[in-house]
């Protein structure tokens, strides 16, 4: 009967692989020196890839983007970008990483035939990227003005634009690539109004870019530094540009290149949020000057020109990777090991002009046996008189062994000890806490292990501890399952509570939106505004806008430079219907919009799915057969049944209010005209960002 099951979804599996649109899976992410749980999110309808954490869209990718899927030792692999640094993540499982691997190559082989740019301005398109990030750009029309989503990267002499326009019609149409000559000379960047607009003048147009929605919400001040990067960046790389393009002067033009250069450094803020494993090699993103024809290094440049940007950057920002199997110091077998206090000290040279210069310790009694006995490292029986020699074979790869090691020194836990220690669920009855587990999963048996330690005949004494591990977890059975049952079961029911008010809020402010008259008086005048400008100034007339729009009041101004269409608005309010300017009031949850978004909620709903349903096909294989159960496995099976009835509740009724919010959002989409691949991210920010700046022009207004 299990059989049949498993094959039936095994079948559906591959039916969804090949017919689905839109795929999330729960990974880990290496960050800040730790694996961090996210969701994948592969999007076939908006060729993007998703980072998604608890709601929130972290990063987006287009899939043009994606250069090659590496694997890696079990459950990890990597994604490789063109131009930016590589994607280390860990699934949660094989078969999830058998799915994520053949998307990821679907993506990779439409690449091979729908690459955006093969070339810029001569090179390749992976070509050093000194900075990326999106950006929307404003685009005019006969009709209207809108803005475009793009991904823009800076590389020296130009920056290039692809644009993914998340929002647009044609959706299966082919990415456009656009190119900005930053080298002529005649190139000028400038900040507008507001905190998260720029424009770059060349010789033919003027591009005026935005921050985008997804990334302004609530963070006025991380809107401001975006902003000053691009511009910093993009203003140095013109100088230099221009500066490249006059005849040399000597030696004061060195020296005024070098000055550039040596206070040059690239905003880490990308590169911070997506650092990966300490030593692996990502893609380039160095300044090489010799690779740019415009700027070619003279005699005295050859040093300047020689080393590579990340070089600075590793110095500011990665400590150095730990050596390797370190020799330990001799200690007697009777000396006591303490804990070490891990200080900041004090430099030599410091010392003598400094309190500790007239320190003198031999006056403080210590009771050093106290001392000792109170921070005394205790040493497990694994460890008492067991500890191998350096030299001592290991069965087990070198590279993994060092680090299984690492970690088996503060696991208070026998080898013996581990199979009865996945019998009990909670941390808090006895049971193996959420860091042991995870680190338990990832140094699990592969099937050369299993092969290589099941034909050990000897003693397990004889082993190193890490090679008793080893033994001991081979013997196990279904080892991986139970390990992620037992997480699995842990995260569960905190990732629903998590998620619960998250969507609670969407649903009401989707209600508040959907009932709000006042909101829709308001945009009335918004339009009857708009149009009587536009008849005006020779244009047509609009049935009606994208909220989009709502954004641009503030920055179309009147012949007095302080007086935008934002206070028309407002002052027409007051002079008619002064009663619409508390339409915030019926808008409340816009407030303080959170940064979790209805597509990303959606993808945690459906991953908690999956993994309920993982639970219960894995309760059914490691389920022991009556007659042979122990009562510590009758036990667990039990309290294990208990929960799967209680998350199946939980979630049923999570899954329906995130049923209910997607339905009410669809509305609103409706209600408004708006696509229905519109984010709430972008909408809600539109509409929070908008009653901000309202409130500040009635206070201008009428003080």
């Amino acid at each position: 009967m299990d059989n049949t099951r498993t094959q039936d979804t095994f079948s559906q599996d591959s039916h969804d692989l090949l017919t689905g649109s839109q795929f999330n899976f729960s990974i880990y992410k290496y960050k800040h020196y730790r694996w961090q749980k996210r969701i994948l999110q592969i999007d076939f309808n908006t060729k993007t890839i998703f980072n998604i954490e608890k709601g929130i869209i972290k990063k987006q990718f287009p899939f043009s983007q994606v250069k090659a899927c590496e694997d890696t030792e079990r459950r990890r692999f990597s994604i490789v970008f063109h131009g930016r640094q590589d994607y280390e993540l860990e699934a949660v499982s094989l078969d999830d990483k058998r799915k994520i691997t053949y998307l990821l190559s679907r993506v990779i082989q439409s690449n091979l035939y729908k690459r955006p740019a093969e070339t810029c301005s001569g090179r390749p398109a992976e070509c050093d990227v000194i900075h990326e990030g999106l950006l929307d750009l404003q685009q005019n029309t006969s009709t209207s003005t809108e803005w475009v989503k793009y991904l823009v990267q800076l590389r020296e002499g130009e920056l290039t634009l692809y644009c993914i326009g998340l929002g647009r019609k044609n959706m299966t149409a082919d990415p456009v690539t656009n190119t900005i000559d930053l080298s002529g000379g005649n190139v000028s960047v400038s900040k507008e109004n507001g905190c998260s607009t720029f424009s770059i003048q060349t010789k033919e147009h003027n591009y005026v870019f935005r921050i985008p929605f997804t990334v302004q919400n609530n963070r006025p001040e991380g809107v401001s530094k975006l902003q000053n990067e691009w511009v910093s960046l993009i203003e140095r790389y013109c100088q230099l540009c221009k500066d490249a393009s006059l005849p040399p002067k000597g030696s004061q033009g060195c020296s005024s290149s070098e000055a550039d250069y040596e206070d040059f450094t690239v905003p880490l803020n990308e590169q911070k949020e997506e650092a990966l494993y300490v030593g692996v090699t990502s893609t380039p993103t160095s300044l090489n000057m010799s690779s740019s024809p415009q700027t070619k290094p003279a005699e005295g440049e050859e040093a300047l020109a020689s080393p590579s940007l990340p070089l600075s950057i590793s110095k500011a920002e990665v400590p150095p990777a730990p050596p390797a199997f370190l020799q330990p110091y001799s200690l007697s077998p009777l000396t006591k090991r303490t804990k070490a206090f891990h200080w900041d000290v004090v430099p030599c040279d410091k010392i003598q002009k400094s309190v500790w210069g007239s320190c003198d310790l031999s006056k403080k009694k210590i009771d050093v046996p106290r001392l000792c006995d109170q921070f005394q490292i205790q040493d497990t029986a694994v460890f008492l008189g067991n500890e191998p020699s350096v030299n001592q074979h290991i069965m087990l790869d070198r590279k993994v062994a060092h680090n299984f090691n690492i970690f088996l020194k503060s696991f208070r836990i026998k080898p013996s000890e581990l199979k009865e220690k996945l019998y009990i669920i909670h941390e808090e009855s006895g049971g193996l806490t959420d860091e042991q587990i995870t680190a338990l999963r990832r140094y699990l048996p592969t099937p050369k292990d299993a092969e290589r330690y099941q034909s050990f005949k000897g003693s397990p004494s004889e082993l190193h501890v890490v090679d008793q591990f080893m033994l001991e977890m081979c013997k196990i059975p279904h080892l991986g399952q139970r390990l992620d049952l037992l997480l699995t079961i842990r995260e569960l029911p905190q990732s629903m509570r998590d998620l619960e008010p998250l969507i609670n809020q969407k649903i009401q402010a989707s209600k508040q939106l959907q009932s709000s008259q006042k909101f829709v008086a308001v945009l009335e005048y918004i339009l009857a505004i708009g149009n009587h400008l536009n008849e005006k100034a020779g244009k047509q007339k609009a049935k009606g806008f994208r909220l989009s729009s709502l954004t641009k009041l503030p920055l179309l101004r009147g012949k007095d430079r302080t007086f935008t269409l934002l206070h028309a608005l407002v002052e027409q309010i007051f002079l008619h219907e002064p009663d619409l300017a508390k339409f915030s009031q019926e808008l409340t949850e816009f407030e303080a919009v959170s940064d979790a978004s209805v597509k990303g909620l959606s993808a945690e709903v459906d991953v908690l799915r999956k993994e309920l349903e993982n639970i219960i096909q894995c309760r059914r294989l490691i389920k022991p057969k009556t007659s042979k159960a122990t009562p510590q496995e009758s036990q667990f099976c039990k309290e294990l049944k208990d929960l799967i009835q209680k998350y199946e509740g939980d979630l049923s009724q999570l899954s329906k209010r995130c049923d209910e919010m997607k339905k009410l959002y669809s509305n609103i989409l409706v209600k408004f005209g708006e696509p229905q691949d519109l984010d709430s991210e972008e909408l809600f920010g539109w509409i929070s960002s908008f009653i901000s700046e309202f409130r500040k022009a009635c206070a201008e207004v009428m003080p």
